[in-house]
């Protein structure tokens, strides 16, 4: 599924919400499928925040950068992968981060270019394109998410 570019009104509406709704913290994780429809999925390091954890790419949006700037970053930053296209949003769940802040992550099926690149891992210690029977690995949020994705690819 290639996504369709993501609509900036949306990505205002749902900024103003989360202040809103009391969220210090803003994170953005992308749905990156392979061309088998297979999702990157990333696992965190156990001594980490949420040690064990299988989850999206994902991280925390910078003072002044967008949600759309912010998932690119993250992207590349976490995996070595270059995000070509942002396009629908998927959702968003809401955690207490490490530090205990509110926080609410956004979610978007993305592309990236080259997808058969090897992943670089920076912050996880492995990865995972995971199949449909494979993607029960991660939070419900994060299932909720995928199931979006996967209604939405159909």
């Amino acid at each position: 599924m290639t996504p369709s570019p993501v609509n900036t009104a949306l990505l205002e509406d749902l900024t103003r919400a989360a202040e809103r709704d009391g969220i210090n913290k803003t994170v953005v994780g992308a749905v990156i499928a392979d061309g088998g429809g297979r999702v990157l999925l990333l696992h965190r390091m156990a001594d980490d925040y949420l040690g064990g954890l299988w989850e999206l790419p994902s991280g925390g949006v910078d003072e002044g950068e967008s949600l759309i700037e912010a998932l690119r970053r993250e992207v590349a930053e976490e995996t070595g992968l270059a995000v070509s296209t942002v396009g629908d949003y998927l959702g968003h769940f809401d955690y207490r981060s490490g530090s205990g802040r509110a926080t609410r992550q956004f979610n978007f099926a993305a592309t990236v270019t080259g997808a058969d690149e090897p992943v670089k891992l920076t912050e996880h210690d492995a990865h995972l394109w995971a199949d449909h029977s494979e993607q029960d690995r991660v939070s419900s949020a994060t299932r909720a998410v995928l199931d979006t994705w996967c209604h939405r690819a159909a």
